[in-house]
């Protein structure tokens, strides 16, 4: 049996909760296939520790994320776990696993399940494309180097090199290669979001895109500006497959684009790079909400099955990989059957009442596929 080393950060806020959900429904895969072994391993680096001994995250902390096979993040951050300067702490741990262990691809899964409300709802062709960003250069490369010159005048620098553009753009040529295409029409294609005509860093990224681009001919090529984008992710959404932006540019669009799906608790992520990987929802920590049991835990669940993918292509184990499908699959049925869903998206259940149904979903699918395989032998 495969064993793989799961590092747990819940962090703050409502982060234990959802990652609880998260964890029951990874269980639950774990029991169906019986082939892999997920080891979960705690691990206390929040916001919530910095305010209790004056450090978000130890250095052992730290070496045992680094160590462990995938990393499943909650949510970290408080308001008043705070730099002097004014930055939040949560940095010191999400910025810190990005930019050590080479986490270079921010990847936003943009998807529109069938059964929920939101803005954009009766989209005719859907909403499935994918935000990536770039995620250890770009403007937040400047964190803790920025200037602030006599409390008059504050500087930071972007920062975009050719072997950090080289690596995102090939990603999401690499990730649309593995997709169905844009939902209006199947086409595989890759956009370039930047700001190229008024900066040279823009500019520069766009170069890189092209020199990358050369070697998919069989994937369309694509441009917008930025605020452009923020336009067209709500008038046409199904016109995009995988957009490829720098670091702050796609922070932006990839909440921008959870808002039309139905909000950021359906709005997972991962942190990839080539040798580790990381995945948590793209929401906050909420801490007004937490211990409520209203979270969301859509978003974290999702990740989970993010991971699961990720694992599954690192290790060539395809019970992974199709493990991770089938939490897809189980949310897509909760969330179009709509009796079970919290009160963001227009339900009254609870956190763990969500957990639960993908749970019983999985469970059906499983029963069913076993049922299939037997009539076939």
């Amino acid at each position: 049996m495969s064993r793989y080393n799961i590092s747990v950060l819940a962090g703050d806020g409502i982060g234990p909760e959802v990652t609880e959900e998260a964890l029951k429904v990874l269980r639950a895969v774990q029991r169906n296939y019986g082939s892999f072994d997920l080891d979960f391993e705690q691990n206390g680096a929040s916001s919530g520790q910095f305010l209790q001994m004056g450090k978000a995250m130890t250095e052992e902390q730290f070496g045992q994320a680094k160590a462990a096979d995938a990393m499943l993040m909650g949510a970290i951050g408080l308001f008043e776990a705070r730099h002097p300067d004014g930055r939040e702490v949560n940095g010191d741990v999400i910025f810190r696993l990005r930019f050590d262990l080479d986490l270079y691809a921010g990847v936003r899964p943009v998807k529109l399940y069938e059964g929920v409300p939101g803005p954009l709802r009766e989209q005719e062709k859907g909403i499935d494309y994918v935000v990536v960003r770039e995620n250890i250069e770009g403007l937040y490369a400047s964190r803790t180097g920025g200037c602030n010159v006599r409390d008059e005048i504050a500087t930071d620098t972007i920062i975009i090199t050719r072997t950090g553009t080289q690596k995102i753009v090939d990603y999401a040529f690499r990730l649309a290669a593995k997709r169905k295409g844009r939902a209006a029409d199947g086409k595989s294609m890759v956009t370039c979001v930047d700001k190229a005509n008024v900066l040279s860093s823009y500019a520069y990224f766009r170069k890189i895109y092209d020199e990358v681009a050369a070697n998919y001919p069989d994937i369309a090529k694509d441009y917008a500006y930025v605020d452009a984008m923020a336009f067209y992710q709500v008038i046409q959404p199904a016109q995009y497959d995988v957009l490829v932006a720098e670091n702050m540019f796609a922070d932006i669009l990839s909440d921008l684009s959870s808002a039309t799906i139905g909000g950021l608790g359906l709005a997972p992520s991962g942190d990839i790079g080539d040798r580790h990987a990381m995945f948590q929802p793209s929401h906050g920590s909420a801490p007004g909400i937490a211990g409520k049991q209203i979270a969301n835990p859509i978003a974290t669940i999702l990740s989970g099955g993010m991971m699961l993918d990720w694992l599954g292509e690192q290790h060539q184990d395809n019970a992974l990989i199709q493990a991770g499908k089938d939490i897809e699959a189980a949310v897509a049925a909760v969330l179009k059957e709509g009796t079970i869903r919290t009160g963001d998206i227009g339900g009254k259940s609870s956190t763990s009442e969500v957990g639960d149904a993908v749970v019983q979903a999985l469970t059906k699918q499983h029963e069913g596929a076993e049922a299939w395989s037997s009539s076939k032998e």
